[in-house]
């Protein structure tokens, strides 16, 4: 091996500790942001489909407004013509 071969390995060696805890700092960083990424996509999902489901609901809701004041009007006539 050459020497800088030689000075390369002496150098990690001396390091191996700090550069393993430095990589699995990073692993751990890594699998937080994915699950993060992971429930935020699943979040949004689920509150899409609320909302779809919840305004197909409501649009199954029909209201009908009539203007029932000439029924009145012909019931209360009828009621002091007696």
């Amino acid at each position: 091996m050459s020497q800088e071969k030689v000075d390369r390995y002496k150098e990690q060696k001396a390091h191996r500790q700090e550069i393993y805890k430095k990589e699995k700092r990073i692993l751990a960083l890594e699998k937080t942001a994915g699950i993060l990424i992971c429930v935020a996509v699943v979040a949004w999902i689920g509150y899409s489909v609320y909302g779809k489901v919840t305004a197909s609901q409501d649009a199954k809701v029909i209201e009908t407004v009539m203007d029932a004041t000439a029924i009145d009007d012909y019931l209360a006539e009828t009621d002091a013509a007696e």
